[in-house]
């Protein structure tokens, strides 16, 4: 059973965490002792069930009326298991839907049927696709406001049609929705017979997950494996996880940065031997010869080689309170291998917004902009958009060790 990632956007009155929440509680996927809970607490509100009660982690959310934080939710059916992201909708939190979307499949954009496309639901499908997110479903919510009106819907969805040539999304699916009462969240509505298409849940069921396991095949070591006592003195081993691509025993890899050629010999999973690496799994890769490997060193096959520069140019996503500093000597982690870098140049800035670029010499918390770095030592990575388990790092802060910036590589 595969696992489907999602992040949810939208206005901040748009009913995100109603919609999070009915969809919780119309698969049956809320506990009985949080359920008693819930009924115990509106009750002596005086109301029903307040269904986005089920998504307020924080006590400061409900006392304020908005998300402060991206808060993750659990749940499964019998034909997926999914994990969602409740993204903040304030331009002010942009940094927190970087975080929910940078990992996620599919991206639920909420759009309000009263008042339609928005400049936020532009901004967060501007960030989403530049996240590399390839599926989006347009909710339609609040319809029963709008009497089921199949031509507001048409009217939404021919307004998102326009803008769409302006996003990489290659799946994007419009569905007539109310969290409140329910309609078209897991079963269809008698409300909207006009609507041909499959519910929410229905869709998220079934929608195809990209697969990163035709890629070039990529693997970091994580943790170099030599145990001391003399039972297992021979052993040693190469821990991490697969992040694209296969490996198979025999296959000739390259270690990099040395460049040593060398083959593979022994693959294990869970602690048992296996023939076959593939995306997504944590092994430990063993190889003919005692090659000198560190933490951080990448394994690729000798046709599959990534970029390699200590020039890069890449998208940030600026997370810090303090401004981005020209000059400044930062560190960029990329999963487990670390580079000290300098920030050369700020070549424009996105304005999401207005969906263009200015020039600026200021970048700050929020922004999203196009740089230039120099790294003290030559990185080997893949362009975001060809890969994203290998094309993304994080900028800190040498003073503070604070996350500074998001980073998502583009190609040279």
């Amino acid at each position: 059973m595969n696992t489907l990632r999602f992040i949810t956007a939208g206005n901040v009155d748009d009913g995100k965490s109603t919609l999070i929440g009915r969809l919780l509680y119309d698969s049956d996927s809320i506990h009985t002792d949080q359920l008693g809970i819930l009924e115990k607490q509106t009750k002596q509100e005086g109301v029903t069930i307040d269904l986005s009660l089920i998504t307020d982690g924080l006590r400061a959310e409900r006392e304020q009326g908005i998300t402060i934080d991206v808060a993750y939710k659990y749940f499964s059916t019998k034909k997926r298991k999914f994990i969602i992201a409740d993204a903040p909708g304030h331009e002010q939190y942009t940094r927190n839907m970087i975080t929910g979307a940078s990992n996620s499949d599919l991206i639920i954009i909420l759009v309000d049927a009263r008042k339609g496309i928005t400049e936020q639901t532009k901004r967060h499908a501007s960030i989403g696709s530049l996240m590399g997110i390839k599926k989006a479903i347009i909710a339609i919510n609040k319809i029963d406001l709008v009497n089921y009106s199949e031509v507001v819907f048409n009217e939404i969805k021919s307004d998102f049609e326009v803008i769409k040539s302006e996003l990489n999304y290659n799946q994007i699916e419009y569905i007539p929705v109310s969290a409140l009462v329910g309609d078209n969240i897991v079963s269809l509505s008698e409300n909207t017979l006009w609507y041909k298409g499959k519910t929410l849940l229905q869709t998220l069921e079934t929608v195809t997950i990209e697969s990163t396991i035709n890629l070039d095949s990529r693997f970091q070591v994580q943790w170099v494996i030599r145990p001391k006592d003399e039972e297992n003195h021979d052993y040693r081993g190469y821990a991490g996880l697969v992040l694209s691509g296969s490996y198979k025993v025999g296959d000739t890899v390259l270690i990099l940065p040395s460049k040593i050629e060398t083959k593979i010999v022994k693959i294990e999973a869970n602690l048992e031997t296996i023939e076959v690496a593939r995306a997504g799994e944590n092994v430990v890769l063993h190889f003919e010869n005692n090659v000198d490997i560190s933490r951080g060193d990448s394994v690729v096959l000798p046709h599959q080689l990534p970029t390699e520069s200590n020039q890069i140019t890449t998208w940030v996503s600026w997370l810090d309170t303090e401004n981005l500093q020209l000059g400044k000597t930062y560190l960029l982690q990329h999963r487990f291998k670390n580079a000290r870098v300098k920030i050369q140049s700020i070549d424009r800035k996105w304005n999401i917004n207005e969906w263009q670029f200015t020039n600026s010499d200021t970048i700050k918390l929020n922004d999203i902009a196009q740089i230039t770095l120099k790294t003290n030592q030559p990185l080997h990575y893949d362009a975001f958009d060809v890969n994203s388990k290998s094309g993304n790092a994080i900028l800190i802060d040498e003073t503070t060790f604070n996350t500074v910036g998001a980073l998502m590589f583009l190609e040279n």
